[in-house]
């Protein structure tokens, strides 16, 4: 389930607002248990997803580093090469 977390820190361009909701799903999901929840949890569901979203966002504005900026395309690519090399390429 946690599979899609990606490290969102100290990215050129910096992460966006979509891809910090979508780590706070996948956590809110870990989380809970629940890929989906019922409509008695569902508020609670969307209130956690909303609370992880702003905390994460605080805290990756809130982190320093001087380290140069990792490039996405670079680590995308490598990524790429990994599964390639565990799977097999298809």
């Amino acid at each position: 389930m946690c599979r899609n977390i990606k490290t969102l820190f100290n990215f050129a361009p910096p992460a966006t607002d979509e891809e910090i909701r979508a780590s706070a799903l996948q956590f809110v999901r870990k989380l809970s248990g629940f890929n989906q929840p019922s409509k008695a949890n569902e508020a609670a569901f969307h209130g956690a997803i909303e609370e992880v979203t702003a905390v994460a966002r605080k805290l990756l504005d809130s982190l320093v580093t001087s380290a140069e900026p990792r490039d996405r395309a670079v680590e995308a690519e490598r990524a790429r090469a990994r599964a390639a090399e565990r799977f097999g390429s298809s």
